[in-house]
């Protein structure tokens, strides 16, 4: 266990074996819902590093945040078998988390993969979902928006320095960005390279780009209806980016029909998938999981 200011590493071992790791802030707030942060495909615990913060010091409620870093990615181990880097197995990971953190419920936040992850989670042990914000995720993947993701992680080359990185970033995702500042970029693209400023590497197995490659684009993708059905009864906040390809705004209707008491959140100047740390969405965020447990503790 090693210690930062505002958080400690966690390790913790995978049903298989496999080391896995995760930050976890405000170890001694124990006034409200612990948050389970899960992220996307390629990115690590340090993307929710902000919010973290917001929630677990600033919010009125301050709570205890635990931020994951999948099998292959950040400071978990990586898997020698490419099979495993899948969201079955990532979710029993986080539920295997949790037992070695001593959590047996609480909110989960999902960007993109991560809120995959919470559907399966909620196929495999709804109890311990209390509240739920996707991010950017819904039951129905578009294709485009995928294809998208692929062509970037394959077609990126590596930059040798965070200037380039940076370069690289908003080459690839600007357009759908616009509302970002200078700061904001510069967090993401420390977040999702590790090493120095010369020398920089995608802090991510390589092989978690095979994953995408073996999937046909030019067929439609799996559904998760059914898995969205079974969190009817959870409190839900979705936050979908104004330029999202991945989360149509069309789905994004679909889910309120099937989850009327879903709240939304679209995120002005934002692609997929917003940033959680910007604008008003930490204190927005924070607002809904006190509103929730108050209702909850009411009940």
């Amino acid at each position: 266990m090693t210690m930062n200011e505002a958080f400690f590493d966690f390790f913790y071992s995978a049903p298989d074996g496999l080391q896995l790791h995760a930050r976890v802030y405000g170890e001694s707030n124990s006034g409200g819902w612990p948050v389970l942060c899960l992220p996307g495909l390629t990115r690590n615990a340090r993307d929710f590093h902000e919010l973290a913060i917001d929630l677990s010091t600033k919010a009125k409620t301050p709570r205890k945040v635990v931020a994951f870093d999948y099998r292959g990615r950040g400071q978990s181990a990586y898997d020698p078998d490419v099979n495993n880097y899948n969201v079955g197995v990532e979710a029993a990971d986080i539920l295997e988390g949790m037992a070695a953190l001593g959590i047996q419920e609480g909110a989960f936040i999902g960007t993109s993969r991560g809120g995959l992850i919470i559907h399966v989670l909620g196929m495999m042990r709804l109890p311990a979902l209390k509240a739920i914000v996707f991010n950017d995720i819904g039951p129905v993947i578009e294709a485009d928006g995928l294809a998208h993701i692929r062509s970037y992680l394959e077609g990126t080359p590596t930059p040798k320095t965070f200037a380039e990185a940076l370069v690289a970033q908003r080459g690839a995702h600007g357009q759908d960005f616009l509302a970002l500042s200078d700061a904001d970029w510069s967090r993401m693209v420390r977040a999702l390279y590790r090493g120095a400023d010369e020398g920089l590497m995608p802090d991510f197995d390589p092989k978690l780009v095979d994953t995408l490659a073996k999937l046909d684009l030019s067929k439609p993708l799996p559904t998760l209806w059914p898995q969205f059905e079974a969190l009817r009864s959870i409190p839900l906040l979705a936050i979908r980016g104004a330029n999202s390809r991945l989360l149509s705004a069309d789905t994004l209707r679909q889910m309120r029909q099937h989850h009327p008491a879903m709240e939304t959140i679209t995120v002005d100047g934002q692609g997929h998938a917003p940033f959680l740390e910007t604008g008003a969405l930490p204190a927005e965020i924070a607002a809904f999981l006190d509103r929730e447990e108050l209702q909850n503790n009411l009940k």
